[in-house]
């Protein structure tokens, strides 16, 4: 399966405008940076968002959120969103606002 192109355009909507903004392919999918800090990305028809450790815990809540595990070795601190928590506007657009936060809190590189 390929990566969901609609889901990766919803993201280039909402963050293309910001500084540093750029797109890289990267495990199967795609990764939308900013200053060189991963914010989001898309794996399929997953949306993987950079939550952050801080925020981590509390991310993996949520009902459609699991563990981001590529490799057999969980990344703390990232999820993966499956399209029922995503499908809505307003549920997406706080996903990503919340990988655009973290990504920007980190030094540029």
């Amino acid at each position: 399966m390929t990566l969901d192109e609609g889901l990766a355009q919803r993201i280039r909507d909402q963050i293309s405008d910001h500084a540093g903004y750029e797109e890289k392919r990267m495990f199967s999918g795609i990764g939308f940076l900013l200053k060189g800090n991963m914010a989001c990305g898309v794996n399929k028809e997953n949306l993987i968002i950079r939550v952050g450790p801080d925020y981590y815990q509390e991310a993996l809540s949520k009902p459609n959120a699991k563990i981001f595990d590529m490799t057999g070795r969980p990344m703390t601190g990232w999820i993966v969103v499956t399209e029922a928590d995503y499908q809505k506007d307003a549920d997406f657009q706080e996903w990503v606002d919340r990988g655009v936060a973290f990504a920007l809190t980190l030094p540029a590189k």
